[in-house]
C-alpha cells in the first residue's frame, strides 16, 4: 500500500500543474512542467520541482514568479484537496529535462560520426 504522503504528492502534482497552467496569470510563468513533489511524513512541506528550457536568468525569472504566486497556489489547493492543512510549498528548479536534452543531442551526434566514419 503506497503510503498516505506519497498519494497526497501526487494528488498536489496534479492539482498545481491544472492551476500553473489555467490559473496563475503571471507572464513570467512561461512554459513550465511540474515533474516531481517531495511531500514530507507529517504533510506539512511540500517541495515542488519544475522543469523548464531556457537559461540561468529565465529560470530566475520563473522561479521568482512561482515564490510570488505562491499563496494564491495554496489556496488553490486548499479548495481542490482534501486534507486538514495544506503544505507550506517551497519551488525548486529540477535540471532533469535540460540534462535529458543533453544527453539526446550527444547521443546524435555520436551517431553522426560513427555513420561518417563507416563511410
Amino acid at each position: 500500500m503506497v503510503e498516505r504522503h506519497v498519494r497526497v504528492g501526487e494528488e498536489i502534482k496534479r492539482e498545481i500543474s491544472v492551476i500553473i497552467a489555467n490559473e496563475v496569470k503571471d507572464p513570467r510563468l512561461g512554459m513550465i512542467s511540474i515533474t516531481d513533489v517531495d511531500v514530507s511524513r507529517d504533510l506539512s512541506f511540500a517541495k515542488i520541482f519544475f522543469s523548464m528550457l531556457g537559461d540561468e536568468q529565465e529560470r530566475k525569472t520563473t522561479l521568482s514568479g512561482l515564490d510570488r504566486a505562491k499563496g494564491f497556489i495554496r489556496s488553490e489547493l486548499a479548495k481542490r484537496i482534501r486534507v486538514r492543512h495544506i503544505p507550506e510549498l517551497t519551488f525548486h528548479f529540477d535540471p532533469s529535462l535540460e540534462e535529458g536534452a543533453r544527453i539526446n543531442a550527444l547521443l546524435k551526434t555520436l551517431q553522426k560520426s560513427k555513420k561518417d566514419s563507416e563511410n
